[in-house]
């Protein structure tokens, strides 16, 4: 029976997407693992590959389609034998399951509350996966039996475990802490509706912009975060004068290697070192408990147009500021054109967001769950400052504000923090021993 290749789940919060590109058309004999379709997502362009081999039959969503559901049948995919006209008859196949689904949903209610979604083995547990993904699986050590597959009929693909680490096979030690991440409470207040809006500016031009997914996420996980993470806040000035002379020198002999350092290669460094400093605040909300990671795993907002990615530096407490700047250049550029894969902007448990370079004095940022702070970066300016010795002089003063989540660090422990975080960059040349 020819095989309906469905619009598949790229990301873990990927409810729709744009088929941006097809890379093959009607009549191509394509192969596991082969690149069928470039896929918009909430947060990347990614690449789609097959699962099963055979010839396309049939292309159900034109390119350049938005909205299209997980699960949305998007191609048909003839086997050996089969032709054009099996198409119809895979189609009328599948309409008719659904109408059955209501009378068996009633006889096994209560079995379906606990049964896991699209499972990717079969009740003898065979794990059904494509080649590409068994072979990345095994390079990192995972357990295919953990991994959800997002596939036709489950299947597991590249995308699945790509981001994926060995931890997997530990995942189900983790369910119950996932399964109570969102507690009932009372109903988050929202705002007036679209149409309300619109007739608040009746007879004032204006042009509608429609949210894209990226958008959409955006104003979904703010608002949960900005309603339900009790965030509090601490500022510290910072004098960077050390720093940047020791920068300069730095760049000088880095120079012959194209390396240029950044004031935030220097901030991501002293973050993730206060983070082993002060231990006790590597950590991260997980619904009734908290995770508290060893290595530190920093993320750093960066803006594209429409929104912004938060690309995660992990083990930054171990890579020197060479290693960091040319990581961090790489996940910048690749965000920009909307390339990171999952795993690469996902975790993490601190996040920095610098406007510094737009002139901001100080702002204060949002936490972005389950991350336990953000530092938010003002720009360095020239300020009067009272030295050690009772004489006013100028510096160059960094503002900075803490944004701490208060279910996971209390107020002295987010000083600690913060003043881990003064320490380092006002000491850069301590970072380096």
């Amino acid at each position: 029976m020819p095989i309906e290749i469905l619009m598949p789940a790229l990301s873990p919060t990927m409810e729709e997407g744009t088929l941006a590109k097809w890379l093959v058309k009607e009549g191509d004999t394509v192969n596991s693992g082969d690149i069928m379709a470039e896929i918009e997502t909430d947060k990347a362009t990614m690449e789609f590959e097959a699962v099963d081999e055979g010839v396309v039959g049939k292309i159900l969503i034109a390119e350049g389609t938005d909205g299209v559901k997980v699960n949305t049948p998007i191609a048909v995919l003839l086997e050996d034998g089969e032709s054009a006209d099996d198409i119809g008859k895979a189609s009328s196949a599948s309409k008719e399951q659904p109408k059955a689904a209501p009378e068996a949903a009633k006889q096994d209610a209560p079995a379906q509350k606990s049964a896991p979604a699209a499972p990717a083995r079969t009740d003898s547990d065979r794990v059904f996966a494509s080649p590409l993904a068994r072979r990345i699986a095994a390079d990192k050590g995972i357990d295919l039996a953990d991994v959800k597959g997002s596939g036709p009929k489950g299947r597991i693909v590249k995308a699945d475990v790509k981001g994926a680490t060995a931890a997997a096979k530990k995942a189900h030690t983790a369910a119950p802490a996932a399964s109570s991440a969102a507690p009932a409470g009372a109903a988050m207040a929202a705002g007036p509706t679209t149409d309300q809006v619109r007739k608040m500016y009746e007879g004032r031009d204006y042009e509608e912009q429609p949210l894209d997914g990226m958008r959409k996420t955006i104003a979904a996980r703010l608002t949960e975060a900005k309603q339900s993470v009790p965030h509090f806040y601490l500022r510290r000035d910072i004098q960077l004068d050390a720093l940047l002379k020791f920068r300069s020198t730095l760049n000088k002999t880095l120079e012959p290697r194209g390396i240029k350092l950044s004031v935030n290669d220097f901030i991501i460094k002293a973050c993730a070192l206060a983070l082993q400093q002060v231990p006790d605040a590597n950590a991260v909300w997980a619904g009734d408990r908290t995770l508290s990671l060893k290595p530190s795993d920093v993320a750093v907002a960066v803006a594209i147009e429409g929104g912004l990615f938060t690309p995660v530096l992990k083990d930054a407490e171990m890579k020197s500021l060479s290693a960091l700047s040319t990581e961090m250049k790489d996940l910048a550029a690749r965000a920009r054109d909307r390339k990171l894969a999952p795993h690469e902007y996902m975790g993490g448990s601190f996040a920095i967001s610098n406007l510094g370079m737009f002139g901001i004095d100080n702002f204060d940022a949002i936490i972005n769950p389950p991350h336990a702070a953000i530092l938010a970066v003002g720009a360095g300016a020239k300020k009067p400052v009272v030295g050690e010795d009772g004489e006013l002089k100028v510096a160059t003063v960094m503002s900075t504000t803490l944004s701490v989540d208060h279910r996971v660090i209390d107020g002295a422990l987010g000083a600690n923090l913060l003043n881990a975080i003064k320490d380092n960059l006002e000491n850069p040349m301590g970072m380096l021993a």
